[in-house]
């Protein structure tokens, strides 16, 4: 017999955009905690690939990106038996209530979200209203769920805000609609900073391809641009201030092996950097290997691929249109008959 005070697990929603490629900074930073949040959390996953396109994308690569990315998401282990893993654009309510929202946000707000700046003047000759939009499509993907929480980095936490800003709006016009999210932190966050110039973020668009390492890069290529890793003259492997290139590499090596920076320095006590990098390099060599084996099974079978994606989004569809109808029926739209 059930006790009535069972709890509800929390809903979290996350999703990521298909832009290419996928660095150890993602993964260690945003995926890897995707993957253990699905058994405490009701977790709903997408791939935003309505977002990707406020840049111009060529067709067939664009469609190569999101299978591939919804291969090797599901190759880092989400499981859609657990969680949703949808494509963003096979669930039609996320584009309508974008739409509502829009009408709900005001310019100056959309106007002082630093990521349009940021974005308007990388794409000067492309500053579309897709761009300044953007948050409003972002607050209708995380308020369809319902969600408790959003996993945001640094970047995204002005847009959450945003959505709170919206729903706490919406709720004060109609009453409660939308349940307030909250930014989830986790407990032991990892920023993995660029191999080349350690005091900026690991970024896929950096120009210098040694600055990254990417999830799919071959064994040979990761133990290279680990070997070739910018540290410091003192050759010392322990934490501190200045040392920045060496803090990256401990950051990653702990990832990867569980270990703390204290028996990481006891390890590699009175051994140099290069016996350190080469360790670091193996062992996401080794962190790597599964997934990347996993993704090249997947990969090759369009059919499950299908099947998961369609599937989470059937799920995600019935979930969120529930919310899409309570909100068209307080603004006031004719209730559709089919």
């Amino acid at each position: 017999m059930e006790t009535a005070n069972t709890e509800r697990k929390k809903v979290i929603f996350s999703a990521i955009q298909p832009s290419g490629t996928i660095t150890l900074g993602n993964y260690l930073g945003a995926l890897k905690n995707w993957i253990s949040l699905q058994d405490e959390y009701s977790c709903i996953f997408a791939l935003a690939d309505l977002h990707t396109i406020t840049v111009r994308q060529e067709p067939a690569k664009f469609r190569r990106n999101v299978l591939e990315a919804y291969a090797l998401l599901l190759a880092c282990g989400i499981d859609p038996e657990k969680s949703p893993f949808f494509i963003q654009s096979h669930v039609c309510t996320h584009s309508e209530l974008a739409w509502v929202l829009n009408c709900y946000t005001q310019f100056g707000e959309l106007q002082r979200m630093t990521q349009f700046k940021d974005k308007a003047a990388k794409h000067a000759d492309n500053v579309n209203a897709g761009l300044f939009t953007y948050p409003s499509l972002m607050a209708a993907d995380i308020l369809l769920y319902q969600a408790d929480l959003v996993p945001v980095g640094a970047d995204q936490k002005q847009h959450l805000e945003l959505t709170r800003n919206i729903a706490e709006r919406f709720n004060g016009i109609y009453g409660r609609t939308f349940t307030v999210p909250d930014a989830y932190i986790p407990l032991q966050g990892a920023r993995i900073m660029s191999l080349q110039e350690p005091t900026r973020k690991m970024s896929k668009s950096d120009e210098n391809a040694n600055a990254y390492v990417a999830v799919l890069d071959k064994p040979e290529d990761i133990m290279r641009k680990c070997r070739r890793a910018i540290t410091d003259s003192e050759a010392c492997v322990r934490c501190g201030e200045g040392k920045d290139g060496i803090n990256n590499l401990m950051g990653i090596y702990s990832c990867v092996t569980g270990l703390s920076n204290g028996q990481i320095e006891k390890e590699f006590e009175n051994k140099g950097y290069g016996d350190f990098k080469t360790a670091v390099g193996e062992a996401v060599v080794e962190h790597l290997r599964p997934i990347q084996e996993r993704y090249a099974d997947l990969i090759k079978n369009r059919d499950y691929l299908e099947q998961c994606y369609t599937e989470s989004a059937q799920k995600a569809l019935s979930i969120s249109v529930r919310t899409l109808n309570k909100v068209m029926k307080k603004v006031g739209f004719i209730p559709r008959a089919f």
